[in-house]
């Protein structure tokens, strides 16, 4: 569960300052791509884990509501996960993550059933490293297409990286997991020790990187932005609602930049996400 607030800036150690508002809404890395690519055609399966809890509930139930199949969510006794996410006047956010539910560290036999099932399994960091490995590996045993988003960014992750067919970073995450101080050479790095690295920039854009070299820079479109949360998980559901439809991953990239670009001139997350007919229209 996302609970963020709003103001000019972060507050300096020791100092206490005034908001200017304050909202609880469903978050967390999974669900906001997985409310993504729900609203983008594809047909979603949610695994995970939340607490019994009012938030647990609320999470289910919105969901549910999106069309996501909670089959795989499981209630258990640890409280319900939450991120608190601070938003400054221009948009940019700063997230701290307290993993609860999400800490349970065993894949189920319900859960390899489902990944045994899948076109795509897209994972983040918000579950413990060992259960992300596994459930990695079972995909692509499974043949299906794996998608790894490295946040929050964890120290063993680059282990991690080999296993995805498709590596989505943020700048910060590539530069610490590829140890280069410098974004193109992290791209690099980071596709010649895996499969495709798709590293993004915010209003800079999205780098594309295979097989140890840069083939595309895409640009992103300019716009207002309001909220920039769940910019990056919008990106990641979108892109790979539009690769399991057969999609070339150049038309899924532009796909979903142009979804991101779209996000961030809403407040909130999932809630900022656009339809499929929205993203259509946009790229003309």
């Amino acid at each position: 569960m996302d609970l963020v607030t709003r103001q000019p800036r972060l507050p300096e150690p020791g100092e206490t300052m005034a908001g200017t508002d304050f909202t609880t809404g469903p978050g967390g890395k999974g669900l906001n791509q997985a409310v993504a690519a729900r609203r983008a055609g594809a047909e979603v399966m949610f695994l995970g884990a939340v607490g019994d809890d009012g938030f647990g509930g609320e999470l289910r139930e919105f969901l549910a509501g999106e069309g996501v199949d909670v089959s795989g969510l499981r209630t258990g006794p640890t409280a319900t996960g939450i991120a608190q996410v601070s938003v400054l006047d221009g948009g940019e956010n700063s997230i701290v993550i307290v993993a609860g539910a999400n800490a349970a560290d065993d894949l189920t036999d319900g859960d390899r059933a489902w990944i045994a099932r899948a076109a795509a399994v897209v994972v983040q960091l918000e579950r413990p490293l060992a259960l992300v490995e596994e459930a990695l590996a079972a995909a692509r045993a499974a043949g299906a297409l794996t998608v790894l988003t490295p946040a929050p960014v964890h120290p063993d992750a680059a282990r991690l990286v080999a296993l995805a067919d498709i590596l989505v970073p943020n700048e910060a995450e590539a530069l610490a997991l590829s140890g280069c101080a410098d974004v193109e050479a992290a791209a690099r790095r980071l596709s010649g020790a895996g499969g495709t690295a798709i590293v993004t920039r915010g209003a800079r854009g999205v780098l594309v990187a295979r097989d140890a070299e840069i083939v595309a820079a895409v640009p992103a479109r300019a716009v207002d932005a309001v909220d920039t949360t769940g910019a990056g998980d919008t990106f990641v559901g979108v892109l790979v609602a539009w690769l399991i439809r057969g999609e070339p991953l150049e038309r899924a990239v532009d796909a979903a930049s142009v979804a991101a670009s779209i996000a961030v001139t809403r407040p909130g997350a999932a809630a900022a996400m656009p339809e499929r007919a929205e993203i259509v229209a946009a790229l003309g």
